[in-house]
């Protein structure tokens, strides 16, 4: 098994990195080199200045609120608590805390976050088995939205174990070891991951993170980085 954990926990990581950074710089690069088009997605009435208010329909999604306020609920809860998590793990790097006003430990919310997130995530899969949703939905949409379930699910199972059943057989400090360790190219991991009876949920974690990483240039989830773009288009 130590064989399996080290594949998927190194050098899985490193090839899932280089296909996103390399799949996603392809995107850019096809993208500025397409035609440019005249700004005939305008839609909303001219709000100076127009960033920001293409700052505003990109983060706080009005139309999304207007239409359908249940689905703009659960997305600005997964967007918060995605926005909380990806500071917990930038924090699990060292121990300084980002948010020095909140007293925490790694991570924010206690277990909370991930509970959120994991909710918000089977509200978008089982509303796509609804109509209208389920005639517009294809393959690659289920696909996305299990494999970003499953990747918080078994990470927030960590989280869990240590602050709801107490399990401390991997604490912060294996978490940080392994992480500077694939950070400094010193491809290695920590006894205490490999001999924990819980690292499996590690590499769970990791593994589906690093298959959505692979996928996610190639998905329509790249609508996230050309959403203020596409805003302040439509702001003209």
């Amino acid at each position: 098994m130590e064989t399996v954990y080290y594949i998927v926990l190194v050098p899985m990581v490193y090839i899932a990195f280089g296909v996103f950074f390399i799949g996603t710089g392809i995107r850019l690069v096809n993208m500025f080199r397409s035609p440019k088009h005249p700004a005939t997605l305008q839609i909303f009435p001219e709000k100076n200045p127009k960033w920001l208010w293409a700052l505003h329909d990109a983060f706080l999604l009005p139309t999304v609120r207007k239409h359908a306020p249940l689905m703009w609920v659960f997305l600005m809860l997964f967007h918060i608590c995605f926005f909380l998590v990806i500071i917990g793990h930038i924090e699990l790097f060292s121990d300084f805390r980002i948010f020095q006003v909140i007293p925490h430990d790694v991570f924010l919310g206690r277990g909370l976050v991930g509970l959120i997130m994991c909710i918000a995530l089977l509200f978008f899969l089982f509303r796509r088995f609804v109509s209208p949703y389920r005639d517009l939905s294809v393959p690659e949409d289920y696909y996305l939205l299990i494999l970003l379930f499953l990747t918080v699910l078994f990470g927030s199972q960590m989280d869990w174990a240590r602050r709801w059943y107490e399990f401390d057989g991997m604490s912060v400090d294996d978490y940080r070891e392994y992480l500077l360790n694939l950070l400094y190219l010193r491809p290695g991991v920590p006894d205490n991951i490999n001999y924990s009876g819980h690292s499996f949920m590690l590499v769970l974690h990791v593994f589906f993170a690093n298959l959505f990483l692979m996928f996610f240039p190639y998905s329509k989830v790249m609508h996230s980085f050309f959403s203020l773009a596409m805003n302040k288009l439509r702001r003209g």
